[in-house]
């Protein structure tokens, strides 16, 4: 875990940088914040209870940036010196992918990040409406300053450098502005990732290429939705129905007791839009793939790739784990 990577209770500001978010995000990057978590708040008449429901944060914008374990005294406000752990640590084998949490754009790349009291090779990312992301004691870095990243894309490798007992990925999340940091398990656990690495949870009214894994998961089920990444009204009922008939509570959330009976497990020979669903599933990770609904040898790489880098059983087949780390 982190030796150092601490912060005070009341956060220096760092110096002024080209690009420095300190001074508040950019038009540009206030507009990328600002398109993930866009939702239509205003359902029609005949929606369902849980598609009226008010917009949630739990939107399909944010992701899980690795996957891991949290390692002893590795959690947010551990104690360090005279100051408390300011993230919280993900340990796992160097090279392991870091993906960025959610869109936005790359404004550190640099020893430490800019930020008092880190080291290593660290990464922030800026997501609009004074949100920002950081990843430390990085091995390679996968994206360059001012890149503009999404949700899920990889962005870095995790490492050791600077000090550290182990390799392990040192995760802030800060809220308001640079420098504020709140704790990151529980920042993401109200946008539906579980940072431990759990099965993702998504809301009615949600939008994006995880709502799209649903909605080709439904159409495998003959419900014909358009797969649009919309969350809607249409696509809630069909959830609704799917979870009526599995005993669930029919809330319309796609989460941790939806998902494992949602999923099928898939392997090379496959066809369908369940397919569709992995291939897309695949592509928010950065496999570029064609979603044509078959899993050929093409799309068998693709799963042993992400597998490999994310520490998983590199079989190429994608089970009930793979499947939660790539909706997660």
């Amino acid at each position: 875990m982190c030796r150092s990577c601490a912060t005070s209770a009341a956060p220096a500001e760092t110096p002024a940088d080209r690009g420095s978010p300190d001074r508040g995000p950019s038009r540009r990057g206030l507009l990328a914040g600002l398109g993930l978590g866009v939702l239509g708040l205003s359902l029609t008449a005949g929606a369902s209870t849980a598609a009226a429901a008010a917009a949630t944060a739990k939107n399909g914008a944010w992701a899980n940036p690795a996957l891991g374990r949290f390692p002893a005294g590795g959690h947010y406000g551990a104690p360090r010196g005279g100051a408390s752990h300011a993230g919280q640590d993900v340990s796992n084998s160097t090279g392991t992918a870091v993906h960025a949490a959610a869109g936005g754009r790359v404004v550190r790349r640099s020893w430490g990040g800019g930020l008092p009291g880190r080291t290593g090779n660290a990464l922030v990312i800026a997501h609009g409406d004074d949100q920002y992301t950081y990843y430390g004691h990085l091995s390679a870095y996968r994206v360059g300053l001012d890149a503009e990243v999404s949700a899920g894309q990889r962005i870095a490798d995790m490492g050791a450098t600077g000090n550290v007992t182990g390799p392990h990925l040192h995760f802030e999340t800060h809220s308001g502005r640079l420098g504020t940091t709140v704790n990151p398990v529980a920042f993401l656990a109200a946008r539906g990732v579980d940072l431990s690495g759990g099965w993702s949870r998504i809301d009615p009214g949600a939008r994006g290429a995880t709502v799209v894994v649903i909605q080709h998961l439904m159409n495998q089920r003959g419900h014909g939705l358009a797969a649009d990444g919309s969350y809607g009204s249409v696509s809630v009922e069909a959830v609704e129905q799917f979870q009526r008939s599995k005993g669930l509570a029919a809330d319309g959330q796609v989460g941790p007791a939806t998902w494992p009976v949602l999923v099928y497990p898939l392997r090379q020979g496959a066809g369908g839009s369940h397919v569709r669903a992995l291939q897309t599933a695949l592509n928010k990770r950065g496999a570029r793939l064609a979603v044509d609904g078959g899993f050929g040898s093409v799309t068998t790489s693709a799963v042993r790739a992400y597998q490999s880098v994310n520490r998983l059983v590199a079989d190429g087949e994608a089970g009930p784990v793979t499947w939660r780390a790539l909706t997660g």
